[in-house]
């Protein structure tokens, strides 16, 4: 029998490539919407983060996520990430 292939994608932050399951994703739609993707589905430019507190607030902290996204991150959205996560 096959095995099932397990799409892998790289955390923005420690660089570990991870189980598309394990990490979450941040996107930046073509009108500059930046919104949590629940779904790994939606529309524009999108970067993974490990479902973790310390590398939520690693990203928060060296603004990673507003270089990888061109484009400047809302206190907001780094809420949103810690609910989804916790």
């Amino acid at each position: 029998m096959k095995t099932k292939k397990i799409p892998m994608r790289s955390c923005v932050v420690t660089r570990e490539r991870l189980p598309k399951q394990e990490l979450i994703r941040v996107v930046r739609s073509k009108d500059g919407v930046v919104s949590v993707d629940e779904t790994g589905k939606m529309n524009g430019k999108g970067a993974y983060l490990k479902k973790d507190l310390s590398v939520i607030e690693q990203a928060k902290k060296n603004k990673i996520l507003n270089k990888v996204l061109e484009i400047d991150i809302e206190e907001s959205v780094y809420e949103e990430l810690k609910k989804k996560i916790s």
